[in-house]
């Protein structure tokens, strides 16, 4: 294991292979990569993982699908036909070499494979194998389709978004798979420094429904310690927290949108000079009578322009923003000193712009220009190297 060169890159001489699909697993090993470990991502001859061809909208740079390239740049591909004895006794060398295995199968699959945690470990005792399912290794969700949509259906956290008269409201995004690929790569972490001490390996483990649950750990505390066990009640005026009281939410003004935090509001009412709010004097009654409070500030707030507003609320330190579209968020300078963007080269004058790691290591950000791989890409290479060439006959196993 080498040490973290000057850019940052402290994973760097760690080696990951990764049998996941999709989001999840993808992303915990795009984690893994951008903190400078070397990911060797594990498909399909021909197919490759399937979330190559799922399509988000129209958007395709190199006949490729720009979702595929945000959570597979930065790794290298090797083309195996696991049901091949041949291509899974050369898996079996590359997993034996291994400090880090991913995989997000359905339960059970992995195993048939030949590849599970207890095989693995077998080979290779010091490895640390990470695990995503959709709900958890046993009980009666076990065997059924882990996907984003569904885990938040199932988890309770569709009736804490929109207004109280709307119907359960999904978040707009993949929050179970992003939140759990971050978790994996949170365990995948102490396991290292666990193993650094003791030469322990791991098997971490953790379901797209468990990832959504704890991120509602706060809301889901208040819950089970109320004798009543109260569900949920969403605000009938622009709810943005179903267990926060006024004035938390986002307001329309004359031409755009702010969003209001905690404060307390009869100090809110004095700063924008509306009285009928400056006269509710009584917290408690900040949550007992939100939608009437929500519904005043409504009614003011449209009256003036978010500039406005923002110069009074900014000038007396409320925690409040103006709401960005993408395009406004893009030219503010807040933004450009991010320097949040990059460019993956794919070649031919082609490229591709996406988002790099959110960190920062010692003033580095966290940047490579590698595109999402071919299928197979680089099994030549990684043969070599890792001593994998040999027969090339493939035997398909039943």
């Amino acid at each position: 294991m080498t040490g973290a060169g000057d850019d940052g890159r402290l994973l760097s001489g760690l080696l990951v292979v990764d049998f996941s699909q999709f989001l999840a697993g993808p992303l915990a090993g795009l984690k893994l990569a951008d903190l400078g470990a070397r990911v060797i991502k594990i498909e399909r001859p021909g197919v490759g993982d399937l979330c190559r061809n799922l399509y988000l909208s129209e958007i395709n740079v190199a006949n490729t699908n720009t979702l595929f390239h945000a959570i597979n740049r930065n790794k290298q591909s090797y083309a195996a036909d696991l049901k091949s004895a041949s291509d899974l006794a050369r898996v079996k060398r590359l997993v034996e070499q291994a400090d880090i295995v991913i995989q997000n199968f359905r339960p059970g699959v992995i195993e048939r494979l030949g590849l599970d945690y207890e095989t693995v470990k077998a080979i290779n005792p010091g490895v640390i194998y990470a695990s995503i399912s959709g709900f958890g290794s046993e009980g009666e969700w076990r065997d059924l389709p882990g996907q984003d949509l569904l885990a938040q259906a199932r988890s309770g956290i569709m009736w804490l978004t929109g207004n109280a008269d709307h119907s359960p409201v999904p978040i707009g995004l993949a929050i179970a798979d992003q939140l759990a690929g971050n978790f994996v790569v949170q365990g995948v972490l102490a396991a290292l420094v666990r193993r650094a001490t003791s030469g322990a390996g791991a098997h971490i483990e953790t379901s797209l429904l468990e990832a959504v649950l704890d991120f509602q750990f706060e809301v889901l505390t208040t819950h089970l310690n109320d004798p009543e066990r109260k569900l949920p009640r969403r605000s009938a005026v622009n709810n943005a927290h179903a267990y926060l009281a006024a004035p938390y939410g986002v307001y329309q003004t004359s031409d755009g949108y702010v969003a209001i935090a905690m404060t307390p509001v009869d100090r809110l009412g004095q700063i924008l000079g509306c009285e009928a709010i400056a006269a509710m004097t009584d917290p408690q009654s900040w949550f007992d009578r939100r939608d009437e409070i929500k519904a005043l500030l409504r009614d003011h707030l449209v009256l003036q322009t978010t500039a406005h507003w923002m110069e009074r609320l900014k000038a007396e330190d409320v925690w409040a923003s103006e709401v960005l579209d993408w395009p406004s968020l893009f030219r503010t300078g807040g933004f450009e000193a991010l320097d949040f963007f990059q460019q993956l080269d794919l070649g031919d004058g082609q490229t591709i712009e996406t988002t790099r790691s959110p960190l920062r290591v010692d003033g580095h950000t966290l940047k490579s220009p590698r595109p999402a791989p071919a299928i197979g890409q680089h099994n030549a290479t990684i043969d070599q190297e890792f001593g994998l060439a040999g027969d090339d006959k493939r035997e398909t196993t039943k």
